[in-house]
């Protein structure tokens, strides 16, 4: 199994994930995979990165693969590259890589 841990920071507020989105794929996949040279979670979006639709889906799958509320999830750095920083508000790392099941 991947350890996806270096890809996960804990913060004051939770925990930041590191993550490497493919805007305009034909699926939306979150993990779609690890780079283990970018540390960083891989995040399929349909939507073309394009007025900040890629980044609106982005909050969107991930907040459905970990199971908690689109508000506690923010994009605190990358807007507009692919490599981004998301925080996910109240959960710790090990929460996290539990609700992904990947152990």
């Amino acid at each position: 199994m991947t350890d996806i841990m270096p890809a996960l920071t804990s913060s004051d507020k939770g925990t930041i994930i590191t993550i490497e989105v493919t805007a305009g794929s034909k699926k939306a996949s979150f993990p779609a995979g690890y780079n283990e040279w970018r540390k960083a979670l891989g995040c399929m979006v349909r939507a073309p990165a394009l007025e900040g639709r890629a980044n609106k889906e982005v909050i969107a799958v991930i907040s459905e693969r970990i199971g908690i509320e689109k508000t506690r999830i923010s994009i605190i750095s990358g807007r507009t590259a692919p490599i981004k920083k998301i925080l996910v508000e109240g959960m710790t790392p090990d929460q996290i890589r539990s609700a992904l099941s990947v152990a």
